[in-house]
């Protein structure tokens, strides 16, 4: 069964920092790619950033590139997302999900990933 837990969530002030975990079990984890996706209530969910499943190949959203950065620790089975210089605009629940391969696929669209995990709320204050 492919549980996703993501953690390191919170409230921070604009200008702050955060770091969010991704951890990964029931799947073998260096032969998938990853995403982060991101919702407000009464909006529909949106595409933060993806990696390949080397870490090698990553993707932003122009929202938040050169923001945020999206790694990978594949022994971990780990997938993170730094977040700097956050902005109000930032506040959402913050969700990982997982492809069930790791050839091309279409990053930006949620209807691509196989599983999700339950999210984790971030927060800025202005």
């Amino acid at each position: 069964q492919v549980q996703l837990e993501e953690s390191g969530g919170g409230l921070v002030q604009a200008g702050g920092s955060l770091r969010l975990s991704c951890a990964a079990s029931g799947l073998i984890f260096s032969m998938v790619n990853m995403g982060w996706f991101r919702q407000v209530p009464g909006k529909e969910r949106e595409f933060v950033a993806a990696t390949n499943w080397s870490g090698g190949t990553k993707y932003y959203a122009d929202s938040v590139k050169g923001r945020f950065t999206i790694s990978r620790d594949n022994a971990a089975n780990t997938v993170y997302l730094q977040m700097n210089s956050l902005k109000a605009e930032d506040t959402a629940v913050y969700y990982c999900a997982v492809v069930k391969y790791s050839g091309a696929w279409h990053y930006m669209s949620p209807g691509t990933y196989d599983y999700w995990g339950q999210g984790t709320q971030v927060t800025v204050s202005s």
